[in-house]
């Protein structure tokens, strides 16, 4: 009884409106490591596509001539990222002894948008449950930390929000810590960061297909429905103007929709998890990840990357 009311009042909490995205994963990671969750696959479920649904609320708030040159200018470097962290991974995955099919699970989730990308590819691949948890464990935890770091890291090296938020596209897993991350940092850096992202998610769907290819699979290949959305609702905000009162309300509860997605992902962290993950998988990701991050970081302060 205790665990579902601890649950529900940080739920309720998170879905207030008056507590951060960093904030509300810290209290799922919180209450995953101290309870059972009491409606674990509920909050799986619900997580996925209240992201989905918070991602294309977003959109109302986009100007499209901004979305479509953020992603126009962060093509080459989205492309150079993703081939990098494939090749990156599954070699770190081959040198530590990772299974070929969870190194690609994690190399594929790093590279592009984390458990979507997981999600995706995973049954391409015919990945058991044991090793889709695996990779998500890894993604999630590693995701978790970038969350609550990122803006710290960019207020000390003094990134600008252009900086900040095409470092949080290209470094970071999931949309949802990315856009978390980002909307701490600023409103600048959270436009940025979620065109670029989500041109960077984009990339599903070759890589579902090439990996179908490879493997002869027949599996369904999940399409990611809410990136078109996004699009629609950015056209909607960029030619629609009228609805602009609506669409300021739209974006709001979508803000709102995220910070609660977030300590539900937070609280499908428990101990049992990260047991589950093992040191070679979550070694591989990590070292990726610090590969990915620190190199983006280098590339962004140097002027070699930037918008």
């Amino acid at each position: 009884m205790l665990p579902r009311i601890v649950f529900l009042l940080c739920l309720m909490v998170s879905a207030s409106g008056f507590v951060s995205p960093p904030v509300a994963l810290a209290m799922g990671l919180v209450f995953g490591l101290a309870f059972p969750h009491p409606y674990g696959n509920e909050a799986k479920k619900s997580s996925k596509f209240l992201l989905q649904a918070s991602v294309v609320g977003l959109g109302f708030g986009m100007n499209l001539h901004q979305v479509v040159q953020a992603g126009r200018s962060g093509f080459v470097y989205t492309m150079l990222g993703i081939s990098f962290a494939l090749v990156a991974g599954m070699s770190l995955g081959a040198l530590l002894g990772v299974r070929r099919v969870p190194a690609f699970l994690i190399s594929t989730g790093t590279a592009i948008c984390g458990g979507s990308a997981i999600a995706a590819v995973g049954p391409i691949t015919q990945a058991s449950d044991e090793e889709m948890a695996v990779a998500l464990g890894t993604i999630f935890v590693l995701n978790s930390v970038a969350l609550l770091i990122f803006p710290s890291i960019g207020a000390a090296l003094k990134l600008t929000q252009s900086q900040f938020g095409l470092w949080a596209a290209l470094a970071i897993h999931d949309t949802s810590s990315v856009v978390g991350a980002a909307a701490k940092y600023g409103v600048e850096a959270l436009a940025i960061a979620t065109t670029v992202k989500l041109a960077r998610a984009l990339w599903i769907v070759p890589v579902s297909v090439a990996t179908a290819l490879v493997r002869g699979a027949k599996a369904k290949i999940q399409w990611p429905w809410f990136i078109g959305l996004f699009c629609l609702a950015a056209v909607c905000n960029t030619y629609l103007p009228w609805g602009s009162h609506a669409y300021a309300i739209v974006v709001k509860v979508a803000k709102i929709g995220l910070t609660a997605t977030l300590f539900l992902i937070g609280s499908g962290i428990s101990v049992a998890t990260i047991k589950r993950v093992g040191h070679r998988p979550l070694l591989q990701g990590v070292i990726l990840w610090l590969l990915v991050s620190v190199g983006s970081l280098w590339l962004i302060r140097g002027g070699w990357i930037a918008l």
